[in-house]
């Protein structure tokens, strides 16, 4: 039997995580230890977009984690535990986050994951930002060794990237400064 009729048969030939019926395909877990039918999910074109780029992130539709983080498979539950994280900034998913039990080797898997996205700059919202692209920030930001304060609301435009991705450089009020990305929403 192939892995896809596997993922097929075990999912009922729904989305493992939403439940949609539309689109589906197989989806390897990124940093799986292995490379079996245990290590996909079978997830609907929505689930899929979403995953694998963070702009189109639609914050309501996984809210169908309520259900999928309780599934007995191990990639389903990873998956849900990324896009928890991903998704924390909203109390909703950080009381998921917080109520979801996993098993350490699990945890250590969805966690592998995590930190090969954790080299890029990232928004509020879990966008990935990039060089050149213009940002708000999100909260009143003291700026280090003066008295200036960055203004919840003020734009950034054209930010470029730093060595650390939990920064980003920008111009604000003419003078060039390191900006935290997690206080930024991309426009």
């Amino acid at each position: 039997m192939s892995i896809e009729s596997i993922v097929k048969q075990r999912s009922g030939a729904k989305c493992e995580l939403c439940a949609s019926e539309d689109n589906l395909s197989v989806y390897e877990v990124p940093a799986s230890p292995d490379k079996t039918a245990g290590s996909c999910v079978m997830v609907c074109g929505t689930c899929r977009t979403e995953i694998e780029d963070a702009e189109t992130l639609d914050q309501n539709h996984w809210r169908c984690l309520n259900d999928s983080m309780w599934s007995q498979e191990p990639a389903v539950q990873v998956m849900a535990y990324r896009m928890l994280k991903r998704l924390s900034s909203e109390t909703w998913a950080q009381d998921l986050l917080d109520m979801m039990y996993m098993e350490e080797d699990k945890v250590e898997w969805a966690e592998k994951g995590l930190l090969a996205d954790e080299d890029k700059p990232r928004d509020v919202n879990g966008v990935e930002l990039k060089k050149g692209d213009d940002v708000t920030i999100i909260k009143d930001l003291p700026v280090k060794g003066s008295s200036m304060v960055i203004k919840q609301g003020t734009a950034v435009r054209g930010i470029n990237l730093t060595n650390d991705p939990k920064h980003v450089q920008g111009k604000v009020d003419g003078q060039t400064m390191f900006i935290i990305a997690e206080y930024c929403r991309k426009k």
